[in-house]
């Protein structure tokens, strides 16, 4: 552990150097005086979370991100899966607090499982990649096939079940504070 606090400095003035921000410009956006970020980009200040959060927040990337390896410029994603309620989930973006991207796995839905509609702010897009999803939303059911999307304002009562036999995966385009997708067609000529 201490090794990974001893590399975050070399990570926190390679991410400020990469944005092309100052050491100033950091205070005032974060709050934390020049010296303090100054010592502890160069190692001589230990970082502790509440300076952390506050440069996360600056920078746009998470804690997790912020502590590991420098970038390396390699435009590949690799994100760590996310298990929750037995759906995994792969984030493909870095921005918190705006849209994020996700690939979803749905595993099979059990028989019993009871449709508790669920509801929460945001809005919501999903793509089927393979497999079948029905989407419970308010009082419609729907199938959704590859190739197929819906969209959809979170506040609407909805779930996500997965009527086959084998796993289904989707693309999930998810804004917390309801930001809408956004699909510009190009004009005919």
């Amino acid at each position: 552990m201490a090794k990974d606090l001893a590399a975050v400095g070399p990570q926190l003035r390679a991410l400020r150097q990469k944005r092309d921000i100052t050491l100033t410009q950091l205070a005032q956006t974060t709050g934390i005086s020049v010296s303090t970020l100054s010592r502890l980009e160069s190692g001589s200040r230990k970082p502790t979370l509440e300076l952390l959060l506050p440069l996360a927040e600056a920078y746009q990337v998470t804690l997790d991100e912020l502590v590991d390896a420098p970038e390396t410029g390699d435009p590949r994603v690799r994100q760590r899966p996310i298990e929750r309620n037995g759906h995994t989930y792969v984030p493909l973006t870095r921005r918190p607090g705006g849209v994020q991207a996700f690939k979803q796995i749905i595993p099979p839905t059990p028989p019993d499982c009871g449709p508790d509609q669920q509801t929460h702010e945001g809005y919501e897009w999903i793509y089927v990649l393979s497999g079948r999803i029905r989407l419970l939303l308010g009082e419609h059911d729907l199938e959704l096939a590859p190739g197929e999307a819906a969209e959809f304002d979170t506040r609407v009562p909805h779930l996500i079940l997965n009527p086959g036999a084998e796993p289904a995966e989707v693309l999930n385009l998810f804004g917390p504070q309801g930001e809408r997708v956004h699909v510009r067609a190009r004009p005919k000529v």
